[in-house]
């Protein structure tokens, strides 16, 4: 049985952590998978979105597998979170959007991974945290960075040092989500309805815009401006936005063609 299905659907891959006996708990496997299969989408030019989520109906991702971390030495350790680290980030930075719908528990590098989605969706089920410091470990899969950006400094601390999980509507008021919770059946048509209104969009413009925002998140300003200004004259002098404008003068909806290279 695979641990991660994919399932594609006209432009848009489906990705679901198939490890419902263990809460879909993140082993080697389903982390580099993830990265791969999210890799492999921005690579076709056909799929314009990803959604991720988790089978069953309890957990989008429990998180690390505890039971093949247990006993690891120093250096293997190192070499694993490493490599948990470098698939997130790929995952972050990816040349497509990547939606997670969130269909229940997620912690610890579940809630991580949620964290390096583009935008997560989130069922009325779903709660997330950082339990990791009631087990004497702490967040290694970008967690103690990428929280603090999104909630700020003094939430995140006192979500990572207390172990505290908070719910959908919770996680929604910190600004973790810009969609209300819907309910458990609605998330999956609501994750493709995002999904569907992105794959809409100029695919050029979209990965330029993942771009200019991954460039803008730790790097200076200025620095950041000119990456846009760029990517931005790129778009005016591009055949993409010849269709979009012409397309909104006539008052019908826009046919881009799928993109045969990167901005």
């Amino acid at each position: 049985m695979s641990t991660l299905n994919i399932d594609r659907v006209g432009d848009i891959t489906t990705l679901t952590i198939n490890r419902p006996e263990a809460f879909n708990a993140l082993n080697s496997e389903v982390v580099s998978g993830l990265a791969a299969a999210v890799r492999d989408a921005a690579d076709d030019p056909g799929v314009r979105a990803v959604i991720v989520t988790g089978s069953g109906e309890k957990a989008f991702s429990a998180g690390a597998d505890l039971k093949e971390l247990a006993g690891m030495g120093p250096d293997l350790a190192h070499q694993t979170m490493s490599r948990g680290q470098q698939a997130f980030r790929a995952i972050e930075r990816a040349a497509i959007s990547v939606i997670a719908a969130v269909n229940g528990v997620a912690l610890g590098g579940g809630f991580e991974l949620i964290l390096a989605c583009t935008i997560p969706v989130l069922s009325t089920k779903a709660s997330m945290g950082l339990p990791e410091s009631g087990l004497g470990l702490i967040p290694g899969y970008g967690g103690t960075q990428r929280l603090p950006r999104v909630v700020g400094e003094k939430v995140a601390a006192h979500l990572m040092l207390t172990g505290t999980r908070i719910d959908a509507d919770r996680a929604y008021s910190l600004g973790l989500t810009p969609v209300p919770p819907v309910e458990p059946a609605e998330l999956l048509s609501t994750a493709t309805a995002v999904a569907e209104k992105i794959a809409g969009q100029g695919p050029l413009a979209v990965r330029a815009i993942l771009h200019a925002l991954d460039v803008g998140r730790d790097g200076p300003i200025d620095t950041a401006l000119g990456v846009e200004t760029g990517l931005a004259a790129l778009a005016i002098s591009g055949e993409e936005s010849t269709e979009g404008i012409a397309a909104f003068l006539e008052r019908r909806p826009a046919k881009f063609a799928n993109p045969e290279g990167r901005m």
